[in-house]
């Protein structure tokens, strides 16, 4: 299976870059799959070209078909002004808005603080949902502060494992143990006074 990481990464070394790679090898880890990162940040000329010729260069070319043919994405993308980056959703919209339906998406974006994590619903769910692809219930977000936390590694792994589901059309993974739902009773049981 072919798995292919959009990464919108303006810097080197980017950590938008770093968030897909090691969304990608847990994928790998989990099902067989062939990976190709389009770095987004080396087809800007040919993105603003398409804008106004209406043709894609050879290398923006071979990037959609990459995207279009894949059988599974991650999209990962700073944020820049609580949105994905102008880089970002212009790649998205060369591309023939039916050519992702049906295809399962991983979203992920960097920041410099958790206050945008809300990106991942506000802006990249609704745009994946307005494709028609079809995008896995845990996006990745990742602060400054996430890098080397905890936490991070779970998130990856929990949405690697959903998007391998979903390329290979295996089962949802079982909840985990530690996401045990205690009853809300026995959580009003708990605040009451002794005595």
């Amino acid at each position: 299976m072919k798995l292919v990481v959009v990464s919108a990464g303006l810097s080197v070394p980017s950590s938008t870059r770093l968030l897909g790679d090691r969304l990608a090898a847990a994928v790998a880890q989990a099902s067989a799959v062939d990976v190709q990162v389009v770095e987004l940040r080396e087809l800007a000329v040919e993105i603003a070209h398409n804008f106004t010729n209406g043709f894609a260069g050879q290398r923006l070319s071979a990037a959609i078909d990459a995207v279009t043919g894949a059988d599974g994405l991650i999209v990962v993308t700073p944020v820049f002004s609580a949105s994905y980056s102008g880089l970002f959703k212009s790649f998205f919209d060369v591309i023939d808005p039916d050519a992702l339906a049906g295809k399962p998406v991983l979203i992920a974006a960097t920041g410099g603080t958790a206050r945008h994590s809300l990106v991942l619903e506000h802006a990249l769910r609704p745009l994946f949902s307005y494709l028609r692809a079809i995008v896995v219930p845990t996006g990745v977000y990742a602060a400054s502060e996430d890098w080397g936390a905890e936490g991070l590694d779970g998130r990856i792994e929990r949405a690697a494992g959903e998007l391998a589901g979903l390329m290979t059309g295996a089962p949802k993974a079982a909840r985990p143990a530690a996401d045990e739902i205690v009853p809300f009773e026995q959580q009003l049981a708990a605040l009451r006074p002794a005595g």
